[in-house]
């Protein structure tokens, strides 16, 4: 039985099927995504999502969706399914599916009568083309299908609406159309693998909503234009392929072409296999080499923060890389993404104009977080190539802390940094509102000084390998100063950290970002106050979702984010759960104690496993509520969570091999 398999009884009750979602994406930031009965709910939904440089840095829906009909004895069975105003859905093509298979291709097999009909779908990797293959298993008459493609052309942050712009004009390809709705888009290319008929009728479907974005607090309704049909008939056994896509493809290699890509995909059979699958979906590759499917050494390779709205940023990117890479054993795509960052990191440093697409690189904690990347690279790959690869970046951050360099992070005289941030967010807590941070986390921040004194150490060790006894030296005494002021400073009676001290100000709060002083391989606390600091977090903001940004004995705490765009952002530190702080908690756990906690651990990765076929398939949403039933919310799938999950499966991994 597959891994991520839904009956007839789920995919037949919108309330259990619609909030299901599903995500397909290439290499080049373009991805395909909706629900798992093919309804959008979100304005971030379609068939064809894909980034039109020329226009802007946002990706465009140019394909909404592709109604199938199943035509026999002159009668007509629409498969499509969409949302309109008054909670009327229509054509209801969902009562026909019997049932839904996402075990390699996302696969649904439907029944009309005595048809049967399975639709498998791939989105190809290196083109921002999707693939549908149309299997007609079943039927005892003569059998047509008709396709009616629903056009948007719009940014995923807009609508469309019915109007006179838009153009209606097509040209005849191979076995399809190719059709523009305004200047400065791609041609949105329509191929079929066998010849075909369409039919020019064009007309605007009026009115459909997405339900998603009218709980964000949002307009909710757009016009999709449909320019007309295609039409061909079916025979038993036959296949046929549909190809949407910006570029033209010859229609007799469509077969091929899709049995090529589903011979590429891992299998969905598993747990981890599904945390896999979710890492590669977070590569981007900025083909500076053309579109040819081989990478080049020129090429630069990027992590996106997550789907649909994120972009490349650079504190998501370090946080991520271990994980989405090296616990996963893809040592070679570290590196090439580190090659990527570096230079970002370096102009930076040095004061030029960011050259690539990774966005915040002035954020103050993202030095120390490639400090952190680079340590677990070492641990993996060896202290003497990692050393080689990486260990002048790791001085050249460091001195360029110490020299003061940053323009907003300065080294005091008691060994501790120090970050203006009542004005503006500098944390990964960057919620804002009415233009204020929410969480204004400001002066010695715990978790920056935490990662300085893991840097200081880890500079120390990889000094030791070469043999530079100044240079350890060095490290050293300024990882003295800065533990003995980390303890005196954040550590309190109660026996947790102070999440910030910033003069007078010291913030009681009870939240994670302690965890990371445990966590980290360098750690500024004791035995006795690291176990201290463990147990509060335990009790106070463990869920089975992460760990809660706030506890529920502190003040403001609000644990539910739902709303519009205000009352979210309100919430989104203020008590919501975070999985990609669990893999730290974790960590924490596996290194105060080892084996004895193997089996908490096991229990908490239950936690996200029932996330697979929860939310959106195989993969682990942004944050979820951080009460009971801890619905996920957010965007629907979050680099740092899967690669969190990710690190702490090897993670517990190793400690279950320890004697």
């Amino acid at each position: 039985m597959s891994y991520l398999r839904f009956e007839k009884a789920v995919m037949t009750n919108l309330e259990e099927s619609i909030r299901r979602e599903l995500l397909r994406t290439n290499r080049s930031g373009a991805y395909s995504c909706s629900t798992i009965v093919d309804c959008n709910t979100r304005k971030y939904h379609g068939l064809l999502v894909v980034p039109v440089p020329e226009l802007d840095d946002e990706n465009h829906v140019l394909l909404s969706s592709l109604d199938a009909t199943v035509i026999q004895h002159g009668a007509e069975f629409n498969l499509g399914l969409h949302k309109y105003s008054g909670n009327n859905y229509s054509p209801k093509g969902h009562k026909y599916i019997r049932e839904f298979d996402c075990d390699k291709v996302p696969t649904t097999l439907y029944r009309v009568g005595g048809v049967l009909l399975k639709k498998e779908v791939v989105f190809q990797a290196y083109e921002d083309r999707i693939l549908i293959r149309y299997t007609l298993e079943d039927a005892h008459s003569a059998t047509t299908l008709r396709f009616r493609p629903f056009l948007a052309f719009r940014s995923v942050r807009q609508f469309t609406h019915e109007n006179t712009t838009a153009s209606r004009e097509y040209h005849e390809v191979d076995h399809g159309i190719k059709t523009c709705m305004y200047a400065g888009y791609p041609d949105l290319y329509m191929q079929f693998s066998k010849k075909n008929e369409f039919v020019f009728q064009p007309d605007w479907y009026r009115g459909v909503e997405y339900p998603k974005e009218q709980e964000r607090g949002y307009a909710s309704n757009e016009d999709l234009y449909v320019p007309g049909y295609f039409e061909m008939p079916i025979k038993k056994g036959e296949s046929i392929v549909f190809s949407a896509s910006t570029s033209a493809i010859k229609a007799t290699t469509l077969k091929a072409l899709f049995e090529k890509e589903v011979s590429l995909r891992t299998p969905r059979d598993n747990f981890y296999h599904c945390l896999v699958t979710a890492a590669h979906q977070f590569h981007f590759r900025d083909r500076r080499s053309g579109s040819s499917e081989k990478l080049d050494d020129n090429d630069d390779r990027y992590l996106l923060a997550g789907y649909p709205w994120f972009k490349c940023r650079a504190r998501d990117t370090f946080i991520s890389l271990p994980g989405l890479t090296l616990a996963i054993d893809e040592q070679d795509y570290f590196e090439h993404v580190m090659k990527t960052a570096e230079k970002g990191l370096r102009e930076f440093m040095q004061g030029k104009p960011l050259s690539g697409k990774i966005y915040e690189m002035d954020q103050p904690d993202v030095p120390l977080w490639a400090i952190w990347a680079i340590q677990q690279y070492v641990k993996q790959a060896g202290k003497e190539h990692g050393l080689k690869m990486y260990g002048k970046l790791v001085f050249d951050i460091i001195k360029y802390i110490v020299a003061g360099g940053h323009p907003n992070l300065r080294l005091d005289e008691n060994g501790l940094l120090y970050a203006n941030g009542r004005d503006k967010a500098i944390t990964w807590m960057n919620s804002t509102a009415n233009g204020r941070p929410v969480v204004p986390r400001s002066g010695y921040i715990v978790e920056f000084n935490a990662l300085w004194y893991n840097a200081l150490k880890f500079a120390s060790a990889m000094s030791a390998e070469k043999g530079d006894e100044k240079t350890v030296a060095d490290m050293e005494k300024r990882a003295e100063l800065c533990k003995e002021s980390f303890v005196a400073t954040f550590m309190n009676e109660y026996g947790y950290l102070l999440d910030y001290v910033d003069g007078n100000m010291m913030d009681w709060s009870v939240r994670p970002n302690m965890i990371f002083a445990v966590a980290l391989d360098y750690s500024p606390l004791n035995q006795e106050q690291k176990k201290s600091v463990l147990d509060v977090c335990t009790r106070e903001l463990l869920t089975p979702k992460g760990l809660r940004s706030l506890s529920p004995k502190s003040g403001g705490y609000n644990p539910m984010y739902v709303g519009p765009q205000t009352q979210r952002d309100y919430a989104y530190h203020q008590g919501t759960a975070w999985p990609w702080l669990s893999g730290f908690y974790m960590e924490a756990c596996l290194k105060l104690y080892k084996r004895t906690r193997l089996s908490f651990i096991e229990r908490q990765m239950v936690g996200y496993e029932e996330e697979m076929d929860y939310h959106a398939l195989g993969t682990i949403s942004e944050l979820y509520d951080g009460n009971p039933p801890f619905h996920g919310r957010g965007a629907m799938a979050f680099a740092m969570n899967v690669a969190e999950i990710l690190r702490a499966l090897k993670l517990l991994e190793k400690y279950s091999y320890q004697k």
